[in-house]
């Protein structure tokens, strides 16, 4: 039986709704954006991003599927959609629930950190033009993610990049979306350093 889904205002009330908003030995994609509202793009970005780091990942295919999923989401606030759109067949992939539930405890003391960071400020970031530019940071750090996906930790630089833009978009906190900037460009330099090796 699932609670009611409180408002989502930083990490850990996100956490909080993933973890009870959802019922079930397999949670779907579906689920996950349930658990945090479908009309919002700032928690859904903040779950995907989450989703990015967490033992959720452990499925196979899955840092492909959240990378494709964030390309969507991204993409759509770039353009200027007004609510988020997924095909069926993503929000119908499924993940065993232990593995949110460990993702979750792990994240509890990571959580407690990043919402003492998270302050309405720079609230501009969060607003046209510049949350259609904080998009496409989002959409560079999907298309990143494939190709880290074949290394081992790869997606954590980026994921933390789209977690990091989905808070800041839900708290109206432009800091943490040039923290996630920063995190884009470690994720860069992990890029280059590969292809380096490969050529």
């Amino acid at each position: 039986m699932t609670e009611t889904r409180p408002e989502i205002r930083d990490m850990r009330t996100l956490l909080v709704s993933l973890k009870t908003c959802t019922a079930g030995e397999t949670i779907t994609v579906e689920d996950l954006l349930n658990a945090v509202g479908r009309r919002a793009f700032g928690p859904i970005l903040a779950v995907l991003g989450f989703v990015a780091i967490s033992p959720l990942t452990i499925v196979p295919g899955a840092s492909w599927l959240v990378a494709f999923v964030t390309l969507l989401i991204s993409l759509q606030i770039a353009v200027g959609f007004k609510r988020p759109w997924l095909p069926r067949k993503a929000l119908d992939f499924s993940f065993p629930r232990e593995a949110l539930e460990n993702g979750v405890d792990q994240m509890k003391g990571a959580a407690f950190m990043i919402d003492r960071l998270l302050s309405p400020r720079f609230g501009f970031l969060t607003e046209a033009p510049f949350v259609q530019l904080t998009a496409l940071l989002a959409v560079a750090a999907a298309v990143i993610t494939f190709p880290l996906g074949l290394v081992p930790f790869g997606p954590v630089l980026p994921g933390l990049c789209v977690l990091f833009i989905g808070l800041g978009l839900t708290a109206r906190d432009g800091a943490m979306i040039l923290l996630a900037g920063g995190s884009l460009v470690g994720a860069m330099v992990i890029v280059v350093r590969i292809i380096d090796r490969i050529v």
